[in-house]
């Protein structure tokens, strides 16, 4: 017969169990390499970030894990991305007005980790969506302080890098538990197709007249390059011609001096010499004689150098010979 006793004997047997499994499944828990966890006691958070392994706590509901992944999010900003492809645009969205009233389409892709997994699960209700709006609000505010040239050309590196400030600046002060690691602009585009052509041509005529500028940078170095080669020549010559024309007066100075010493000690031969020099040097094709008078018949000496083998006669065979023509 069952007794009353037996029953609460049974029931109380039961809820033993219970609590027993309770406490021997929830006293442990496990934290693999990619996820980092919270631990909360009577819902309050005790423990940060806990390091990968076993772990034991008090059994629930004293204490309580909270897990997120370590991994690095994509927050796709202006459109929904699957296995690669685009699945969804949202262009109201990506709509923005540049700093000079000018209308572009920017979506853009923002890759963020959980740092702080307390502030993210307990500081803000849905801090994935406080993302998505502080992105946009980075975005527009970067977009409409900028050009448009700007932000369809060369200026998209350094928009990235005004929205990244802006928006790690903003988390910071949400203090959500999320930290931004980049910034990528993916199209900044306009939004018809007749604006897009017209700012094709304007953006070709500008690289033209880049590429121009560039040529004629480059002739001019060029020609530049050749004018110092030509200077260099130049005084290269003239401080060779400086130094052969002193070298040639140091030259005539010691010509100079060696006939002057020799003038001191034969005065009258050293000035004939120096007059039949010059002779020959101002009439080098001149024919030279010296000159004599005696007894009436002059008698002279030709000095010019032999041509052939002529014999140029004696005076006495002068003489001579002008005795036998007389006769």
């Amino acid at each position: 017969m069952v007794t009353l006793k037996k029953i609460y004997t049974s029931i109380g047997l039961f809820f033993l169990i219970i609590l027993l499994g309770i406490i021997g499944f929830t006293s442990w828990y496990t934290v693999d390499e990619s996820e980092q966890a919270v631990l909360l006691t009577f819902g309050k958070i005790d423990e940060g970030i806990i390091d990968p392994g076993l772990h034991f706590k008090m059994p629930w509901p004293i204490q309580d894990v909270k897990k997120l992944s370590k991994e690095t999010f994509s927050l796709q900003f202006g459109y929904r991305e699957e296995n690669g492809e685009v699945v969804e645009e949202f262009p109201e969205d990506t709509k923005m007005i540049t700093g000079d009233e000018n209308i572009v389409l920017a979506d853009l892709v923002v890759q963020w980790k959980i740092t702080d997994p307390g502030k993210f699960l307990y500081n803000a209700k849905d801090p994935e969506n406080i993302l998505y709006n502080a992105t946009s609000a980075s975005l527009r505010g970067v977009i409409g302080s900028s050009k448009i040239d700007d932000v369809l050309t060369s200026g998209k590196a350094e928009v990235e890098a005004n929205v990244r400030d802006l928006l790690t600046k903003l988390m910071e002060d949400y203090d959500i538990g999320i930290s931004i690691l980049a910034v990528k602009l993916q199209d900044v585009e306009l939004p018809n197709e007749e604006v897009r052509k017209a700012f094709t041509q304007v953006t070709d005529a500008r690289e033209m007249m880049n590429t121009k500028i560039n040529e004629a940078n480059k002739y001019s170095n060029k020609r530049r390059q050749e004018a110092e080669g030509e200077k260099d020549a130049i005084i290269s010559k003239a401080e060779g011609d400086r130094a052969a024309r002193i070298e040639k007066a140091k030259g005539d100075v010691a010509v100079f001096n060696a006939l002057y010493n020799e003038y001191k000690k034969h005065p009258e031969i050293t000035r004939k010499r120096l007059v039949l020099e010059t002779l020959d040097q101002v009439l080098p094709n001149a024919d030279v004689y010296i000159m004599s008078d005696d007894g009436g018949t002059i008698k002279y000496l030709p000095i010019r150098p032999l041509e052939g083998n002529q014999v140029v006669p004696t005076p006495k065979q002068q003489d001579s010979e002008r005795s036998g023509k007389n006769e």
